[in-house]
């Protein structure tokens, strides 16, 4: 299934699969990808999907512009990792993956025997990794007491255009970024930029007023 990948400053907000004919970008909460942020239209784009799988992108006459790879357009059809600019946000496509080509069949003449192949060792079991299990539990503000697990890849905290992060689940851990907003968040106490920083349990993250603990485990 095809899929646009939402990243800002190289760090990716979310995945939204293609599922429908018609797929609306913009600042306004009806839309299919909503992007908060002022240099977004209310109704900046969509994207328009054809019967033979194909997906097209059109501007809907929107303030500041749609762009693919840096080129400004009005309406194009998108291949397979083109980068649709939207504000600072940038959407990646990623299409359907290719079937996988099989090998040609081999017709054998009366006499004829395929050739021996050599026997092959079965590979050895990777060993399971245990799954990361973190939580983010509010120390302060209006919310305090609660916890969030963090079951998503990525999970967004803090107040769309005032300060935004984003919490990334890795392979081997957590890491944290600034996403958006004047406020950057504090890690016990540091300034943390759109370089993701890694995060250990009991690490104290403060964002937008807000002061949180992350809990691995």
């Amino acid at each position: 299934m095809s899929r646009m990948v939402v990243t800002i400053d190289g760090v990716v907000i979310k995945e939204v699969p293609l599922t429908k004919e018609r797929t609306s970008i913009g600042r306004r909460p009806y839309n299919d990808i909503v992007i908060d942020h002022l240099a977004v239209s209310g109704e900046h784009a969509v994207i328009l999907l054809s019967a033979d799988g194909s997906a097209d992108v059109e501007d809907m006459g929107s303030t500041n512009g749609t762009f693919i790879n840096s080129q400004a357009i009005k309406r194009h059809t998108l291949r397979n990792g083109d980068m649709v600019e939207v504000g600072k946000y940038k959407l990646r496509y990623m299409a359907d993956e290719a079937a996988p080509d099989y090998e040609k069949t081999v017709f054998l003449k009366p006499g004829m025997l395929p050739p021996a192949l050599p026997p092959r060792a079965a590979p050895a079991p990777a060993p399971a990794a245990a799954p990361l299990n973190a939580s983010v539990r509010v120390i302060s503000g209006p919310a305090a007491g609660r916890e969030v697990a963090l079951t998503k890849v990525v999970t967004t905290i803090g107040k769309p255009g005032v300060a935004v992060a984003s919490i990334t689940k890795r392979h081997h851990g957590f890491v944290l970024a600034h996403v958006e907003g004047g406020d950057m968040p504090l890690l016990n106490g540091v300034g943390v930029s759109s370089e993701p920083v890694p995060l250990k349990t009991g690490d104290r993250i403060a964002l937008a007023g807000t002061e949180m603990e992350f809990v691995l485990g």
